[in-house]
């Protein structure tokens, strides 16, 4: 077995490369970009007297089109959606992702608009209401509703969902 060797110092080429590896193999963001690169710069060194601009080189990959805040917060927003998250979940997981306010609007309005299906496919998925074999319990009633909380869901639609009958899913109410 061979003992693990240290890896060289980053220079500007290995962390251009490193970069585009990472912009290759996943969808990403400028703020996760960098992120990751100051990762790596703290893991491995930097060999210039210089000090690396990880965000220089992020902003080069935008100009390039390598990176598109807006598109990732509209596919991001939208996989949340369809695994059954509300908005507040979606807007989380963009803050998160360091996407700026501007480029969350459209992916918060989508999901605004989806959350009543949203709210389904969770219910859905966690055989919560309509989709449970029986009336929920009053002893597991107020952890549903917390689960749909935690889900990004507001609480007049968390109570619809669970107070509902097997097989009887709520009438859609815009509050």
């Amino acid at each position: 077995m061979k003992p693990n060797r240290a890896r060289p110092p980053l220079n500007s080429d290995s962390l251009r490369e490193l970069a585009l590896t990472y912009v290759g193999r996943f969808a990403t963001s400028r703020a996760k970009l960098i992120t990751y690169l100051e990762r790596k710069l703290r893991e491995r060194g930097w060999e210039a007297d210089d000090p690396a601009d990880t965000a220089a080189l992020a902003d080069r990959f935008v100009a390039l089109g390598y990176i598109d805040d807006a598109g990732f917060a509209a596919a991001k927003g939208a996989a949340l959606t369809r695994r059954g998250y509300g908005v507040r979940r979606v807007a989380a997981a963009l803050r998160e992702a360091g996407i700026d306010d501007a480029d969350r609007v459209d992916a918060q309005e989508q999901a605004r608009s989806d959350s009543w299906s949203a709210a389904e496919r969770f219910a859905r998925r966690k055989r919560i209401g309509p989709f449970g074999s029986e009336p929920c319990p009053p002893d597991r009633r107020e952890r549903m509703i917390a689960a749909f909380l935690r889900a990004g869901h507001d609480m007049a639609t968390a109570r619809r969902w669970v107070d509902a009958s097997p097989g009887q899913p709520p009438d859609r109410h815009d509050d």
